[in-house]
Order: C-alpha cells, then structure tokens, then sequence
C-alpha cells in the first residue's frame, strides 16, 4: 500500500508535507456556545501546498476554518510560521499573515463599489499600497474595468476574484478559502485553477473547504474528509484523482461518523489495491 495514506477508525495519518508547515493546527475543535461541532482536528500545511477539507454539509468543514481563522470559537494549537495565533482574535490572527474568504464571498460590502471593497483590503498595508492594488488587478484584469461598480452588481465569479483579491492584499502566508466555488458558472473554475496555481508558485499555503471533489482534485495536494466534526479520511492528489467518484459519493451520502469511517476502511483497501 502506498504509505501516503491510511485510516485508523475515525482518526487519519498521512506523511507530512515536505518541508516546515507554515500552518499547523493540532487538536483544533470548534463551538457554539456550549455545543462543540468538531473536534481533535489536526493539520499542516507547507509553503506552496494546498490542502482541500472535504464532506457533506453538516460535516464541520466551515467551522474548522472559522476556528482556525479566529471567527468561530474554538480550542486547540493554531501556529502560522511557528507563532503560536490560537489565542489572538481575527484581527490579530489577520496581522500575523492568515487571510480568510468566507463562503459566498462574505468579505465583501456589495453597497461599495469594487474601488471602495479594494481600499477596505488595502487599507492597513504598509508597504505601497498602489502597487499592492496593481498586483490585484494584474491577477484579476476583468476588475480593472469595474473599478466603478457596486460589488453587489458583479457576477458571481467576479465577485468571488474580488473577494480573493482583498484578502491577498495584504500578502499572506495562508490563505484559506470557504467553498470558493459554490454558486460559481463552470467557466470561472479555470480562472481560480490558475489563480491558485499562481498562489502556490509563489508560496502561498493554501487551505480550501470544498463539496466540488472534481474542482478540489485539480488544485489540491492533499486532503482530508470531515465528517460529524472530526476527520475520517486523508489522502494525498493521486487517491484524489483516482477516487472521485468514491469521494463524490461521500458527500451526497448519509452524514454519519461510523457509517463514514466503514467508506474509509474500503477506501483504504481499494487504494491499496491500485497500488498493489
């Protein structure tokens, strides 16, 4: 068996990324109130990887990224370049070089224009910030011709690059992003694909909640599977690729943990037979 994955009831292991983690969590859980959704959650995530977090709805996946991004609370150990963030609230968790997307684009002020959205996400970088929004817009050339333009009046697709845009700013070490693709025209898809691909070129760690397995096997590294708030597989692009349609079926299945870790165990044993 391919020593890149393997299962262990509902816990996981797979072999590291290569190289020091710019983002590491361990035994991150996160709660509302008294109700915890997810818990014992581990992750790494090196310079220039891009981790995909899979499962159905209901599964836990926007709840670990809003307690690692600091807007859900949580518990556990959250470093970014080895300082410890999982004690500092959002904004200070932002200034320590970690940028959150929200799902359906929930960073942005659809009443202000694209401009005024750009001047938000601009507004506490210290180094030029003109350059800083022309790199944005050499990312994202359609922006450039609605700079005028009230956010809420863009497409979809368009609004998610602003989005993106505003939170690459400020030049972050992580960038997480929420189900980027949902409610998203097929079209866009190649336009985030080159993004990120463009992201993880220049170092950026990259981790990216999704339910589109096609999507997330074309820019993911690795990934894990949520399910009932804790992880119940993880694996690497090759298992990815080969097992979307195995992965697909996850995720428009019933959301139970123990019903889930049984998929995982055969999952384990059709990889280790691809590789047999």
């Amino acid at each position: 068996m391919n020593a890149m994955f393997a299962v262990d009831g509902n816990r996981a292991t797979v072999a590291g990324p290569v190289g020091q983690p710019v983002l590491s969590c361990r035994n991150v859980s996160a709660r509302y109130g008294r109700i915890e959704v997810c818990h014992g959650i581990d992750l790494s995530v090196a310079a220039g990887e891009l981790v995909a977090v899979l499962g159905p709805n209901g599964a836990g996946k926007s709840s670990f990224l809003g307690a690692v991004s600091g807007l859900v609370q949580g518990r556990g150990e959250i470093e970014v370049g080895g300082r410890d963030i999982g004690r500092l609230p959002a904004h200070l968790r932002a200034k320590s070089g970690l940028a959150f997307v929200p799902e359906i684009r929930g960073n942005l002020c659809p009443a202000l224009s694209v401009q005024e959205n750009l001047s938000l996400g601009l507004r506490l970088i210290e180094d030029d910030r003109n350059t800083a929004r022309d790199h944005i817009l050499s990312l994202f050339p359609i922006l450039k011709e609605r700079l005028a333009a009230p956010a809420g009046m863009l497409s979809g697709g368009e609004q998610q690059m602003l989005a993106i845009g505003m939170a690459v700013a400020r030049r972050p070490r992580v960038l997480i992003l929420d189900e980027p693709t949902q409610g998203l025209a097929p079209a866009v898809y190649d336009i985030l694909r080159q993004t990120f691909a463009r992201f993880r070129a220049d170092g950026l760690a990259m981790v990216v909640a999704e339910q589109n397995v096609p999507f997330a096997a074309s820019i993911a590294s690795r990934f894990i599977m949520l399910s009932d708030g804790q992880v119940v597989i993880r694996g690497g692009r090759d298992e990815l690729n080969q097992h979307d349609t195995i992965l697909a079926a996850f995720l428009g299945g019933d959301d139970d943990s123990s019903d889930m870790a049984e998929t995982g165990q055969n999952f384990q044993s059709s990889v280790g037979s691809s590789h047999g």
